[in-house]
């Protein structure tokens, strides 16, 4: 809190005999003052009333002149607010504006991050916090603003990306959160839209390439015995778990527990879009459930402890460690049965779809299974969805 007062110095007598008026201003514990350029005998100052006597010669002007120089004070001490500093306050009473709190792009993308980790979006915030990492790298300055974010140096840092080896998607990553970053500035008026980057920027991004084994390579696997490897047998466990439930995925899998089996199937809502899944439980995915399932585990899968809070960045980084290490072994798998095809846990949610595609079901049904849309988007809101029961004996077939 910030007080202003008019008082007379009678510290300091002139030569005259008169006092100077001043302005005290308490900041805390910090006393200033500001001179009024006014100075009066001692018995003309009205102490209560902060002002001059009107017998005084010109009383009335200096009055006004005082009082006109109080209120701008004021004004300017409500227009720093928590940012106030002599320095400041004497600038704006010199007629300089005041100057503005610039917010940096580190400083900003920082504060949406932690922002992520408040609400558990652990995943996003390890997104914005690598492709953030990467432009600073390359900038090579910290402190960067918005507006010196611009097209050309974004074209560079594309093109210094390209030659480090990076792919066409990886880029296109890249650049989707730096934009993202960078619209919610604007919306919450850190830089104004003129200063807008991406208008000419395209973000290109290319189809991935097909990652579907043939469904006689899921045979194979599931010939396989490993007994004497455990660590290699629950990676392999795993992978056919997620083909079995239509391709779920391993995030979503590390969070099933007992509450998500109801009625012979797997009811869940998907970590990434939200959208809710009820899936046939058939007896090759029970049987793995009930073998990895370890007693006194809330969660299914041995994968995360019973104390973790979801979502967070330990439960990230355990989820992450565990399809890292199965990746690991699928791909030993995948050459010992002769796979050529790079076998990952993605592979299970391509491979149920396309096995499902070469049994002759239309893609609407496969999209259905999936939890996708097809075709017209609009159209789809006005379309029921397929029978459960139909997607079951799709769903049957394939697993079989």
């Amino acid at each position: 809190m910030v007080h202003v007062k008019t008082l007379l110095d009678t510290r300091r007598r002139k030569v005259d005999g008169t006092y100077p008026i001043i302005y005290r201003i308490t900041q805390y514990n910090k006393v200033y003052t500001l001179a009024s350029g006014i100075s009066i005998p001692v018995e003309f100052w009205l102490q209560n009333a902060s002002e001059i006597d009107r017998t005084y010669p010109n009383a009335v002007q200096f009055n006004q002149q005082l009082a006109k120089k109080y209120v701008e004070i004021r004004r300017a001490v409500l227009e720093l607010g928590e940012e106030f500093s002599m320095d400041a306050l004497k600038a704006i009473l010199a007629g300089k504006p005041k100057a503005k709190n610039v917010i940096t792009f580190k400083a900003f993308a920082e504060e949406l991050i932690a922002e992520m980790h408040q609400l558990n979006k652990t995943g996003n915030a390890i997104i914005y916090q690598t492709a953030v990492n990467r432009f600073l790298e390359f900038c090579g300055d910290p402190n960067i603003s918005f507006p010196q974010i611009t097209y050309a140096l974004l074209e560079q840092f594309s093109q210094q990306l390209a030659l480090q080896g990076l792919k066409v998607n990886s880029i296109s990553n890249y650049f989707r959160t730096l934009r993202a970053i960078y619209n919610k500035a604007i919306k919450r008026k850190v830089v104004d839209r003129s200063h807008y980057p991406f208008y000419e920027l395209q973000i290109k991004s290319e189809r991935t390439q097909k990652r579907a084994v043939l469904r006689q390579d899921i045979a194979k696997l599931e010939q396989l015995v490993l007994s004497e490897d455990k660590a290699v047998e629950r990676a392999l466990k795993c992978f056919l778990l997620s083909f079995y439930l239509i391709g779920i995925s391993f995030t979503d899998l590390a969070y099933l527990t007992s509450k998500n089996l109801l009625d012979g199937r797997v009811v869940y809502r998907r970590r990434k879009t939200h959208k809710l899944y009820s899936i046939k439980l058939f007896p090759k995915a029970e049987a793995i459930l009930n073998e990895l399932h370890q007693p006194g585990a809330e969660y299914l899968l041995p994968i995360l402890p019973n104390d973790i809070t979801e979502d967070s960045l330990r439960a990230k980084e355990l989820i992450n460690q565990w399809i890292k290490t199965t990746n690991k072994y699928l791909k030993r798998l995948g050459n010992q049965v002769g796979i050529f095809a790079p076998l990952t846990t993605y592979v299970a949610r391509h491979t149920f779809a396309t096995s499902a595609k070469r049994l002759g079901y239309t893609n609407e049904l496969i999209a259905e299974a999936l939890g996708h849309e097809y075709g017209n988007r609009i159209t789809n809101i006005y379309l029921d969805s397929f029978d459960k029961t139909v997607v079951d004996e799709m769903h049957g077939r394939v697993i079989a």
